[in-house]
């Protein structure tokens, strides 16, 4: 994984080739993060059975030989109670018009309920083409619960694809739907990246996914991960992380009865950083009390959430 990808070594594609952005927009926990990770291949993003658990516009990409498509995964959309949730919501309501097409996802077992609805009100607002994601096919008890995403697609011109990101099902077909979408275009990245974001805030998200896994609804989202440093040398890479929460409770919490909590998350937090580097990893954490951090637009800033301007 590279941090800069240098534009010299990006091909000319060949003739016909396309390409282009793709907006995965949805409720919160509808398997945004497990689509984009299938169809690249390689975990960039963090899933959780926790609702809202991605917090940045993250951009997977796939290179086939038909075309690129880089994927623009986004926050749930749903109804913001903190500065935080509000910038999140703001961030996916921008991706909208920023991509070529709309992966508007909805969890098919279950029927469409009001956030469905909420989230295709804006989608019809929009000129982007929408493909209608039903993901977790491999869950659904009644096919009749499609009909009430069809009703979301009537008279909207949208393509529907339906899928089980977490079995692979479908997942073929709704790639070449994706890419029947998009229009002619060169290759935006190297083909062999997989994603833009630097190294460090992959590690970031991967110590925050194994928080969320671990304290489940004692530690919610007051969690923000700073990589205060990565030391690189021959053999070992040393990554020294603060944990940021709002409350002394929730930094009890994540310690754990003699430290046991914050040591089996750094154990598997590193073993999935391992997939990232070469050698060794050396993880040391630290957990920090900073309070109402997600109502602060300067402690929002720094921990890198800010409001997306294109």
């Amino acid at each position: 994984m590279s941090e800069h990808p240098d534009i010299f070594t990006i091909p000319t594609p060949p003739e016909n080739y396309r390409s282009g952005f793709v907006g995965i927009i949805g409720r919160p926990n509808v398997g945004k993060s497990t689509i984009m990770n299938f169809l690249v291949g390689q975990k960039i993003a963090i899933t959780s059975p926790v609702a809202q658990t991605t917090r940045n516009r993250l951009r997977g990409i796939l290179t086939t030989p038909e075309a690129q498509i880089i994927f623009v995964d986004t926050p749930g959309i749903h109804k913001p109670h903190h500065q935080l949730g509000r910038v999140l919501v703001k961030n996916a309501q921008s991706a909208i018009d920023s991509v070529d097409v709309v992966l508007f996802v909805v969890d098919c077992s279950v029927v469409a309920g009001g956030g469905d609805r909420y989230v295709a009100e804006l989608l019809a607002q929009t000129e982007t083409p929408v493909i209608l994601g039903l993901n977790k096919s491999d869950q659904q008890s009644d096919v009749e619960f499609d009909q009430t995403y069809q009703t979301l697609a009537a008279d909207r011109n949208w393509t529907i694809a339906k899928f089980s990101a977490l079995q692979g099902d479908g997942m073929e077909e709704l790639q070449q739907a994706i890419i029947e979408q998009l229009e002619p275009g060169p290759y935006y990245y190297p083909p062999d990246l997989v994603t833009d974001q630097p190294e460090r805030f992959i590690m970031g998200e991967l110590i925050r996914e194994q928080i969320l896994m671990m304290t489940r609804e004692e530690v919610p989202h007051s969690v923000a991960v700073e990589i205060e440093k990565v030391v690189e040398e021959e053999k070992i890479t040393r990554v020294f992380a603060a944990i940021n929460v709002e409350r002394p409770s929730q930094k009890a919490i994540l310690l754990g009865k003699g430290g046991g909590m914050i040591k089996a998350i750094g154990t598997a937090a590193r073993e999935q950083m391992q997939k990232l580097v070469e050698g060794k990893i050396h993880l040391e954490l630290f957990v920090k009390v900073m309070p109402k951090w997600r109502q602060s637009r300067v402690k929002l800033a720094e921990f890198g959430y800010r409001v997306e301007e294109e």
